[in-house]
């Protein structure tokens, strides 16, 4: 069964970083597709960034590019988020999500999620 713990939240600021960590176990990733999304209150859960766990490509929302950076650890099975030049709407509860390929993120596993707070 995989499990996915999500670390790192916290509150930052406008223009600064925080890095997110979702841990994950249970299984081997290499047929996996990793990936990060948000909600912020009010509003749909969003996609935010992927990354193919066998070869390391990444994907990511408009939103985000240029700024966020996605990449994972194969000795940690870690998978992180490095969120830079934040912005207070990229304030959210971040998930971190499991799939395996070419299934849908709806049937895969989410971890529980980390608070984002960015203040201005």
């Amino acid at each position: 069964q995989v499990q996915l713990v999500e670390s790192g939240g916290g509150l930052g600021q406008a223009g600064g970083s925080l890095r997110l960590s979702c841990a994950a176990s249970g299984r081997t990733f290499l047929g996996y597709v990793m990936g990060w999304f948000r909600q912020a209150p009010g509003k749909e859960r969003e996609f935010v960034a992927a990354i193919r766990w066998s070869i390391g490509s990444t994907s990511y929302a408009d939103s985000v590019k240029g700024r966020f950076t996605i990449s994972r650890d194969n000795a940690k099975s870690t998978v992180y988020l490095q969120m830079n030049s934040l912005k207070p709407e990229d304030t959210a509860v971040y998930f971190c999500a499991a799939q395996v390929s070419g299934s849908s993120w709806e049937s895969g596993s989410w971890g529980q999620g980390t608070q984002v707070t960015v203040s201005s």
